[in-house]
């Protein structure tokens, strides 16, 4: 609810602050006085456009805050979406820079309008005289007649009919992506296909490449080890029959030199090690074979591998391999597509039918309250001054939606026509006020509604109708929050909190203020309402009555 309603510079309006009533609370004043300035100003923190033109003071800045008081449940998800802080009390303000910059704050945090106005949804309904929007919607239609109704299966259905867009979106994806496979299928197939007739194996490429150096330098490499060899032990004088001798000329003085036995030791190893070294050379010249065949081969099979790799943009084997697998998997895929998609078009149907037969349940409900829903409202519109006006609900079975297969319409006759009409098109913003009115008293307790706002509900009324529409307003403020502005003392004396708007003329400057009306105040006003400034005795003892 909105505990407090703070306003700075804006209009007529200096500075003043109103604190509401969880109930029913009126606001009365001449016409002119700036009642209506009030609503404008809390259009503001609700997501209006912001109108530099409405600075009181033009050298400030305006300033409107609003308090609520709210449950946190009913806003939770709106403050996880746009990751706020919820807080307690929720204070939203609007600040309006003299050079016609527009900010916005929820609990000092900013926000764009577009969120302030998604927010005010969340907080206050306001009946503005020529505002249709809401009673025209047909989401707000339907929950009216399901507050009502409380269709057993409607839980369940919402459930299934989630499940069922998530299949149809899973088969519609499948689909596409079947259609696409299939397009690419003879190309994906071709490619597998190359690459298994190449059947390289891990690393085989850069092997190849490592076998062809060695093949084409075949000739070079046993020249080489050769003539090493043949140096090393079959020279007329050979490395290491040479090196053996130095080895035993060293042992043999050995003994005149202390450091002479580890030369002589170093010697005998670098004999041993050397020797060793001839060995290992003859048998890698014994392994080393020129071979022009299978040099033709290794090209052959390396030109493919560099073809293959420059086709499909890889630099090893390794990668080129992973393609195969890669392909592999999508040409098998296609063959399961066509399974998984017979699976799902099952699922689909046996969806379909579960929600064909939850809807019919759900339609039969709905359907049950019709006749009394309008009866009720047809009564309570005679009450509140519209004897001629009539209700009539439709319900129009269709496609599945995310509430059943109905779309629901409120059609609206005001003269006993049997002319109707889409209520939103034909009836006039008083019609509308007290239609709403009489349609969210019989809803009340079973949906969720926000503090509720009437702008001059009682536009065209007056005597027994009026005091009906205050009847109503008082039963319906019982549990929800109520700000209506109001000429008729009928309304005006149901209130538990009654507010008085007035011009006050200081130092040359006409300001709009507003106080709460005492008890002895409130007679005093309303007797005005009933008979003129001066009020008669038999209008303030009218006035004591209305009160009471």
């Amino acid at each position: 609810m909105l505990q407090r309603l703070i306003i700075k510079n804006y209009a007529i309006i200096d500075h003043l602050e109103v604190d509401f009533s969880g109930n029913l609370n009126v606001i009365t004043g001449e016409t002119g006085a700036g009642k209506s300035i009030l609503l404008g100003a809390l259009s503001m923190i609700l997501g209006e456009r912001a109108d530099p033109g409405v600075l009181f003071d033009k050298t400030g800045k305006c300033v409107i805050e609003g308090i609520f008081k709210v449950k946190k449940s009913q806003v939770a998800a709106f403050f996880q979406q746009h990751e706020l802080d919820l807080e307690d009390p929720l204070i939203i303000r609007r600040e309006i820079s003299a050079a016609g910059k527009s900010r916005a704050f929820v609990n000092d945090t900013p926000v764009n309008i577009s969120q302030l106005s998604e927010l005010s949804g969340y907080l206050v309904d306001l009946h503005q005289q020529f505002d249709t929007l809401e009673l025209g919607n047909a989401d707000f239609q339907r929950e009216v007649i399901d507050a009502l109704a409380k269709p057993a299966a409607l839980q369940v259905y919402h459930h299934l009919f989630l499940q069922y867009l998530q299949v149809q979106k899973k088969y519609k994806q499948l689909q596409d992506d079947r259609d696409q496979a299939n397009k690419e299928l003879d190309y994906n197939k071709f490619l597998l296909d190359e690459l298994l007739e190449a059947d390289f194996s891990s690393n085989e490429v850069e092997e190849l490449d490592n076998e062809l150096q060695l093949l084409t330098h075949a000739e070079e490499i046993k020249n080489t080890l050769n003539r090493v060899f043949f140096q090393l032990k079959e020279d007329e004088q050979p490395m290491l029959q040479q090196l053996k001798q130095l080895q035993s000329s060293i042992q043999h003085i050995s003994s005149f030199h202390k450091d002479m036995p580890a030369v002589a030791e170093r010697m005998l190893s670098a004999y041993l090690e050397l020797q060793d070294i001839a060995g290992e050379v003859d048998n890698i010249n014994d392994q080393v074979h020129y071979d022009a065949q299978r040099i033709e081969q290794v090209n052959e099979r390396m030109t493919l591998g560099y073809r293959l790799f420059k086709k499909h943009g890889v630099q090893t084997t390794d990668e080129l391999l992973a393609i195969k697998d890669a392909l592999t998997v999508k040409v098998d895929g296609v063959l399961n597509l066509d399974e998984q998609l017979a699976a799902l078009e099952k699922e689909q149907g046996q969806l379909y039918e579960a929600l064909m037969k939850d809807a019919a349940a759900i339609t039969a409900e709905r359907q049950e309250q019709v006749a009394p829903f309008e009866k009720k409202v047809n009564t309570l519109l005679a009450q509140v001054g519209m004897p001629n006006a009539r209700l009539k609900v439709d319900i129009i079975q269709g496609q599945l939606n995310p509430y059943g297969q109905d779309t629901i319409e409120f059609l609206f006759d005001a003269n006993r026509s049997n002319q109707f009409a889409p209520v939103g098109k034909v009836a006039s913003g008083g019609e509308l006020s007290r239609l709403m009115l009489c349609i969210k008293s019989l809803v009340a307790q079973s949906v969720a509604l926000p503090t509720l706002i009437f702008d001059e509900i009682d536009t065209g009324i007056s005597g027994e109708a009026a005091r009906q529409v205050g009847v109503i307003l008082k039963d319906l403020a019982k549990a929800h929050q109520i700000i209506c502005i109001t000429h008729q003392p009928q309304i005006a004396g149901k209130a538990d909190a009654h507010y008085f708007v007035y011009k006050d003329a200081r130092a040359e400057k006409v300001t709009t203020s507003v106080r709460l009306l005492s008890m002895d105040e409130r007679i005093d006003k309303i007797a005005q309402m009933l008979s003129g400034e001066r009020p008669t005795a038999a209008a303030l003892e009218n006035a004591r009555e209305m009160v009471r």
